[in-house]
């Protein structure tokens, strides 16, 4: 098949698909950064949220036909989609949809599980005629083109094709861990197993599922429409349905790699608050694994007009200055210093400040002679003068939340400003 071929048939694959995003989750490993909006709605890089991700994606992958499934705390979630995600025309059957819990199926029943999500809109899968559903995670950080992966789904004649990649053993037990014999067929599929099998010919690796699955959509209303009566099912795609359907129908794993570089694909899963601080420092560097700059695959979002952002004062003990750090727009660093950081929209740093290694969400003001170092500040954070995060962990462990890793979590809550709650 020449290259114009294959081309034509994938864009004719992907205009047949439905994106079904699973945006409803809380993401309690992510402590109290979730407090009050859900995991997707997390900010990420400087300028966007999490779900960007896996939308920018299907845009890119010429998927345009799009669901968003959504439960808890979602107003952030859905103001952003909203403000930032409404270009797609319905005239050319292009859209995103938003499929908040409406308990469609039962008047008691929310979302039970991530199969259970999409069994309550199967009439609006009907209702879109797809030939094929894939199901997406709105909680991890990566940039892949879907089509090449729906086109293996159909050369093979698969039923459900899993989006998979190598993690280290050590880490195996977070995700559902598979094993593929050598046409790439899943023969076991286990979620979150306590101790996980090695992948062939390695021992220091597992093959893991991605949260990201292709169904044809027959065999989905048909497999979902079982599920929902076993009464000792969970009505989850990682632990009921796919270890159910091994052997019985063909399951095929679809690895997630780099053609371009010839590597293993970048993906992040930050769901707990060391992973994303983690992956947030992994921007910084000179050639980051995860290009932001990257005018081929571009990620979206709704984004507010503002000013550049702004250094000033130039006095020998007062100088602004941004060293192998990110500032996004709105942001003014008045005479302190920053090294190693990401701040986020309309962040304030005022004289004689030092950011080491920190993340900061919008809207923060940082008073003068302020010291952080390993942070993640929340969204609309205001640090008093001569406030020290990050240099005494019992300290910080009294007024903040420290992680396992040694990181320090701040909230407008933890320094009595409510943002949610206050009079």
């Amino acid at each position: 098949m020449s290259e114009t071929s294959e081309s034509r048939y994938v864009s004719r694959l992907t205009r047949q698909t439905l994106a079904l995003i699973l945006a409803g989750g809380r993401g309690a490993r992510l402590g109290p950064l979730t407090d009050w909006r859900a995991k997707p709605a997390v900010p990420f890089g400087g300028k966007f949220r999490i779900i960007d991700f896996p939308l920018s994606n299907c845009i890119n992958s010429g998927i345009r036909r799009i669901g968003v499934l959504t439960q808890y705390k979602s107003h952030s979630l859905i103001r952003h989609i909203q403000r930032g995600w409404g270009f797609l025309r319905g005239e050319f059957h292009e859209f995103i949809e938003l499929l908040p819990a409406q308990q469609r199926i039962s008047e008691t029943a929310w979302y039970a599980g991530t199969a259970d999500a999409i069994y309550q809109n199967l009439d609006i899968i009907r209702h879109h005629a797809p030939s094929y559903v894939l199901v997406l995670a709105a909680d991890h950080v990566y940039k892949m083109d879907y089509g090449p992966m729906l086109a293996a789904h159909v050369d093979r004649g698969a039923d459900i094709t899993v989006g998979c990649i190598e993690v280290p053993l050590d880490r195996a037990r977070s995700f559902g861990i598979m094993q593929i014999d050598a046409d790439q067929r899943i023969v076991s599929f286990v979620e979150k197993p306590m101790q996980a099998e090695p992948m062939p010919g390695r021992s220091d690796a597992a093959l893991a599922s991605m949260g990201i699955y292709v169904f044809s959509t027959g065999f989905l209303l048909d497999v979902l429409r079982r599920d929902a009566v076993q009464m000792d099912s969970s009505h989850d795609f990682g632990k009921d349905i796919i270890p159910a359907s091994i052997g019985r129908v063909p399951v095929f794993a679809y690895p997630f790699r780099d053609v371009q570089k010839g590597q293993l694909g970048y993906w992040r899963d930050v769901g707990t608050v060391d992973a994303f601080w983690e992956a947030n420092m992994e921007l910084l560097d000179v050639v980051p694994a995860l290009n932001l700059y990257d005018r081929d695959w571009p990620i979206w979002t709704y984004q507010e007009q503002l000013p550049p952002a702004k250094f000033v004062f130039d006095d020998p003990d007062r100088r602004g200055v941004a060293i192998s750090s990110m500032v996004s727009g709105g942001c003014i660093v008045a005479g302190a210093r920053l090294w190693r950081s990401l701040l986020f929209s309309n962040v304030r740093v005022e004289s004689h400040s030092e950011i080491e290694e920190s993340v900061v969400l919008p809207n923060v003001e940082i008073g003068p002679h302020c010291r952080i170092r390993r942070a993640i500040i929340d969204k609309g954070c205001i640090l008093p003068e001569r406030t020290t995060i990050g240099f005494d962990r019992e300290d910080d462990a009294r007024r903040f939340h420290v992680t396992a890793g040694g990181l320090t979590l701040v909230t407008p809550d933890m320094l009595g400003q409510p943002l949610h709650t206050g009079e």
